[in-house]
């Protein structure tokens, strides 16, 4: 990998706070965002918890990629993190501190728009100290069973996404692409409201574990045979946009900026962070870890 370009690296110009409840515990949850100095970048702090442990969101510490983006310990992580992720990396704010009084952000709607509203209300400043913007000049390639993710060298300082969603034949969802240039207005306008989705079988076997049994079908899209249950999509393609979103956020956790074009075919967050750490031991001289076996799976999570 190589450094390309720099850009000033970013903050919030104030403090703003979302509430609402817990996908995964259902418990009601206060996320504060605040200005943090250079070279910060992003920290959860749990201040809920004697001591107020802080979780850096760095590919180093993630302990977990099931169905979700799981950092730190588990008496004292942070999981659910890369809808708040995406959104600040896709407002390009680098620099941030993340306040939770609970194990996981509001779930919101599924999409991380309620954290984009509220980098808008805080205001963004520039910082003086830069952020590196790197790139391939060989593709990086990772894969599990049914599944790849790479990223492929590209001209110019921008970040291209492209996803294939495919859950195979006779599916609720059918197959379905999306790609974008990732920009701050483009991110807001065409991805940061795309819903976390669930076929109608997962749903029942996350309810089963005990997850998620306060939400209902219109907290989520849940797709059944025909489509939707109880809800609408906001785009055709709205599955497909929301896997980009998520990788963005998990692609965050490299801690510098991208350039070239992410191709994806049925990755999840444990190919998304395989990557994440691929990339940032590329850029700082390291061996990238020998990752764990990734079972094979429908569509990876």
């Amino acid at each position: 990998m190589r450094v390309i370009a720099y850009r000033n690296q970013r903050t919030l110009a104030g403090t703003a706070a979302v509430g609402g409840v817990g996908f995964i515990t259902g418990a009601r949850v206060l996320a504060r965002f605040h200005p943090a100095p250079p070279g910060t970048g992003v920290v959860f702090r749990r201040v809920d918890l004697p001591g107020t442990p802080t979780v850096p969101a760095r590919a180093e510490w993630v302990s977990g990629t099931q169905r979700r983006t799981t950092l730190g310990p588990p008496d004292a992580g942070v999981t659910l993190v890369e809808h708040v992720l995406a959104a600040l990396a896709g407002s390009r704010v680098d620099n941030c501190i993340v306040d939770l009084d609970g194990p996981e952000p509001p779930g919101l709607d599924g999409s991380a728009v309620g954290f984009v509203e509220a980098v808008v209300a805080a205001g963004i400043e520039n910082q003086s100290a830069r952020r590196p913007i790197y790139t391939v000049t060989d593709p990086v390639i990772v894969r599990a069973p049914g599944a790849t993710l790479a990223l492929h060298p590209a001209p110019g300082t921008d970040l291209r996404v492209s996803y294939r969603l495919d859950y195979g034949p006779g599916a609720p969802l059918s197959p379905q692409s999306h790609t974008l240039t990732v920009l701050p207005a483009s991110f807001t306008r065409d991805l940061a409201v795309c819903r976390t989705f669930l076929t109608e079988a997962e749903a029942a076997g996350l309810r089963s574990q005990g997850i998620g049994r306060h939400l209902t079908v219109a907290d989520l899209l849940v797709f059944g045979r025909t489509g939707p249950i109880g809800n609408t999509v906001r785009f055709a393609d709205e599955p497909a946009r929301h896997k980009i979103l998520d990788l963005l956020g998990d692609l965050a956790l490299c801690g510098f900026d991208l350039a070239g074009h992410v191709v994806a075919y049925r990755s999840g967050h444990a190919l998304n962070v395989e990557l994440a750490r691929a990339l940032a031991a590329a850029a700082s001289g390291r061996k990238a870890p020998v990752r764990k076996a990734v079972p094979a799976v429908r569509q990876a999570a």
